[in-house]
C-alpha cells in the first residue's frame, strides 16, 4: 500500500518553490550543476540563479562576519563570494593558520547560517589588491627562477600542498555534502596573465579530484576574446566580468563564444573600484550601477558584485599595481565605494541595489540595517619612545642582522615585510657633489653620516640623489616594502636595493638589519626620549599614547593628518599604513573589536615627520577622499 506523504511548501531564499517532504527518504540529492539544455543552473535539481556579492573574510574582524553577511542577505543577495588567501593561511612554509580572523571554516558556516550560498575562489593566485596577489612571499626564496602561475613542478609542488590542506578542511562544506559551497574557481582571471592551458588543466584535475561533482568548477576572465580564450579550460564553466561602462549584450556574446549553452554569468560586476596612494578616491555612480545590474538580471543572468563589502587591508597586506617603470601601491582602506562602507554601513547605493534585486528575487523578512554609531574619542598625545636606529631600537625590533658583500633582498633575508636598513661605508669621491644611485624597491630614505638627505622612490622613478658632503663616510638606506605587485607580469617583485653606486663605482660590503614590526608590546617598559618635532633627520621613531573609553567601544577613525608616513597600532593590532602627505586616505578605520573599555594604547612607527602637536585624534567620520 502506498503511503500518503504530506509536504510543506516553502519559498526559499533563491526564488523557487521547494517541496519539503516529511519522509527523509524522499529528500532529493543535494548538488549544483549546469542545465545546458535550458541555459540555467540547477540547485538541488531545481532551476536557480544567484545574485551574489564579494566579501573577503580576511578584510574584517571575525566578530563582524555575521553582521556583514546578514546585511548582504537583507539586500536580497542569495550568495557570497570570497577569495581564500594562501599567504594568510601559510605565512611560512612550515606554518599554518586557520584560527581567529583566519578561520575560513567558521566564515563558511556563518554564511550558511545566514542563508547564503558560497562562491569560493581559492586561487592559488587571487590578485584581490593584496600583497603578491595572495601568494606567500617565501615562494620567491625557494628557487630564484621559479615560474609562478605555470606548470613549473617547483611551483606546483607547493600549490598541491596548499590545495590539499585547504580542501581537507572545506570538503564537508561543499554543496554535495550539504554545505553552502556551490562553485569553486580555478585560478583567477588567468587570461589576463598567460595562455598556459597545461597549467590550468593541472589545476582543474587537482581540484576535481578533491571535490568531484560536489561543487561546480568555474573560471573568471575579463571581457576580451584573448582573456576568455586563454582562461578557458575544458570541463570548467567559463564566465566573464565587466563593469558599468561595458556593453552588456556584447560582453555576454563573448562568453557565448566559449560557453554556447548554459546560464549567463558576470562573476565580477563592479559597483565601485580600487584606489592607489597619490590619486583621487575612486567612485562609481549609483545610477550606472543599478541600470547595468537591472539589465543583466532582466536577461536572466547570475551576477556577483565585486565588492559588496570591501573592508580593510590591515597590517602590511595591501598590494600594488604596475609594471615596467610603473608602481602604484594601494591605500590601506578597501572601502571600494562599495554598497557597504569600510565599517559595514549601508549606503544609498545599497538600498538602490536592493530595489533592483527585489524585482527578481524574494526579499527576506529581515529588518533593514542602519548606520552604526561611531566613537568620538578625541585627541591622543603621543610621546617618543625609541629611535629604530639607536641601540635600543635595534635590540628590540631587529628581526635579522647580516653582513654580505652585496645587498640581499627582503626575501633572501626571510623578511615578508616591512623595513630593511642597509648600511655601508662610502668610498672616497673626487666629485663634488657625488651622485648616489640605487634601484630601490620600493621607497628608500637616504641618510649620510646619520643625517637624512632625501629619498629614492620607485613610484616616481627617482633612483639618484646628490651627496654634497665630499667627506661623507657612512651611508644608510632605509628601504620600505610598500606592497608587492598583485597583478600583471611583474609578480617576481623582490624588495630591497640593487645596483648601488657612487659616481658609477659599486658600493660593497653591506650590513643589513631587518624590521618586521609585528609585535610592539615591549615598548611599554621603555622611558620617553627627547625628540624635536618636524622631519625625522636621525631616523624613524616609535611613539606611544593612551586614551580611555567609557562604556562599550564603538568603531572609530584615526585621523593621521599632518603626520608623515608609517603604520599605526591600537592595542597591538596593526591598522595599516598611513601616508597623509600624498592622500587621498587620511583616516584609518578602527573596528570596535580592536578597542576595550578603559585604557587603550596607540603606537605609531613614524618614518618621516612628527608635527608640533604630536597628536592624533579618533573621530566618528572617515576621510578617504581628501583633495590635496
Amino acid at each position: 500500500m502506498l503511503s500518503f506523504l504530506l509536504a510543506l511548501t516553502l519559498t526559499s531564499a533563491f526564488g523557487e518553490v521547494v517541496n519539503v517532504p516529511e519522509n527523509n527518504e524522499e529528500t532529493q540529492k543535494l548538488g549544483f550543476e549546469v542545465d545546458y539544455q535550458n541555459n540555467q543552473f540547477l540547485l538541488d535539481g531545481k532551476p536557480f540563479r544567484y545574485v551574489s556579492g564579494s566579501f573577503h573574510y580576511f578584510r574584517a574582524p571575525k566578530r563582524y562576519w555575521r553582521s556583514n553577511l546578514r546585511k548582504m542577505r537583507t539586500a536580497g543577495l542569495n550568495a557570497v563570494s570570497t577569495y581564500v588567501e594562501w599567504s594568510l593561511h601559510q605565512p611560512e612554509e612550515n606554518q599554518w593558520d586557520w584560527s581567529g580572523d583566519a578561520d575560513l571554516v567558521d566564515f563558511l558556516n556563518i554564511a550558511q547560517e545566514e542563508d547564503l550560498l558560497v562562491l569560493l575562489r581559492p586561487g592559488p593566485y587571487i590578485c584581490a589588491e593584496r600583497d603578491f596577489g595572495g601568494l606567500p612571499y617565501w615562494l620567491l626564496t625557494r628557487v630564484p627562477d621559479i615560474r609562478l602561475r605555470t606548470n613549473d613542478q617547483r611551483y606546483m609542488r607547493y600549490v598541491d600542498i596548499y590545495l590539499t590542506e585547504l580542501f581537507s578542511r572545506i570538503e564537508p562544506l561543499l554543496r554535495g555534502n550539504g554545505g553552502p559551497i556551490i562553485m569553486v574557481q580555478v585560478e583567477n582571471e588567468y587570461g589576463s596573465y598567460a595562455c598556459d592551458h597545461d597549467y590550468l588543466n593541472r589545476l582543474r584535475d587537482i581540484m576535481h579530484e578533491k571535490i568531484g561533482s560536489k561543487a561546480l568548477l568555474y573560471s573568471t576572465d575579463g571581457n576580451s576574446d584573448s582573456m576568455v580564450r586563454c582562461g578557458y579550460t575544458h570541463g570548467v564553466y567559463a564566465t566573464v566580468d565587466f563593469g558599468t561602462s561595458t556593453n552588456v549584450t556584447k560582453s555576454f556574446e563573448l562568453m557565448r563564444k566559449y560557453e554556447p549553452r548554459g546560464p549567463l554569468v558576470n562573476s565580477e560586476f563592479y559597483p565601485g573600484w580600487l584606489t592607489h596612494w597619490k590619486e583621487r578616491f575612486s567612485r562609481v555612480k549609483t545610477s550606472a550601477v543599478v541600470k547595468t545590474l537591472d539589465e543583466m538580471l532582466a536577461m536572466g543572468a547570475s551576477v556577483n558584485m565585486y565588492m559588496f563589502y570591501g573592508g580593510t587591508n590591515f597590517g602590511y597586506t595591501a598590494g600594488a599595481n604596475g609594471g615596467k617603470n610603473v608602481y602604484m601601491p594601494q591605500i590601506t582602506s578597501y572601502d571600494y565605494d562599495a554598497p557597504l562602507t569600510e565599517a559595514g554601513d549601508p549606503t544609498p547605493k545599497y538600498f538602490e541595489i536592493r530595489n533592483v534585486i527585489s524585482k527578481y528575487l524574494p526579499m527576506p523578512n529581515i529588518s533593514l540595517p542602519n548606520v552604526s554609531a561611531k566613537g568620538d574619542y578625541g585627541p591622543i598625545l603621543l610621546s617618543p619612545i625609541v629611535n629604530l636606529f639607536e641601540p635600543a631600537g635595534r635590540q628590540l625590533f631587529a628581526t635579522i642582522v647580516l653582513e654580505k658583500s652585496e645587498p640581499l633582498t627582503f626575501e633572501a633575508l626571510g623578511l615578508s615585510h616591512w623595513l630593511v636598513l642597509y648600511e655601508a661605508d662610502l668610498i672616497n669621491s673626487t666629485t663634488d657633489p657625488s651622485v648616489l644611485h640605487a634601484t630601490v624597491r620600493d621607497r628608500g630614505l637616504v641618510y649620510v653620516d646619520d643625517y637624512l638627505i632625501g629619498s629614492l622612490t620607485r613610484t616616481d622613478n627617482i633612483y639618484n640623489i646628490a651627496i654634497e658632503n665630499p667627506n661623507a663616510r657612512k651611508l644608510k638606506l632605509l628601504v620600505e616594502n610598500q606592497g608587492r605587485l598583485n597583478y600583471g607580469q611583474g609578480l617576481h617583485d623582490f624588495k630591497g636595493i640593487s645596483e648601488v653606486t657612487l659616481n658609477n663605482a659599486p658600493i660593497k660590503h653591506w650590513k643589513m638589519t631587518g624590521y618586521r614590526l609585528d609585535d610592539i608590546g615591549m615598548i611599554r617598559s621603555l622611558p620617553m626620549i627627547t625628540l624635536e618635532s618636524g622631519s625625522l633627520r636621525r631616523g624613524p621613531v616609535i611613539l606611544r599614547g593612551t586614551f580611555t573609553i567609557t562604556g562599550e567601544p564603538l568603531d572609530t577613525y584615526l585621523n593621521t593628518n599632518d603626520w608623515g608616513k608609517g603604520v599605526a597600532f591600537i592595542n597591538g593590532r596593526n591598522l595599516g599604513r598611513y601616508w597623509p602627505k600624498v592622500g587621498p586616505q587620511i583616516t584609518l578605520y578602527v573596528p570596535a573589536p580592536f578597542l576595550r573599555t578603559g585604557e587603550n594604547e596607540l603606537v605609531l612607527v613614524e618614518l618621516e615627520y612628527v608635527p608640533n602637536s604630536r597628536k592624533m585624534k579618533l573621530q566618528p567620520t572617515p576621510i578617504l577622499d581628501y583633495k590635496l
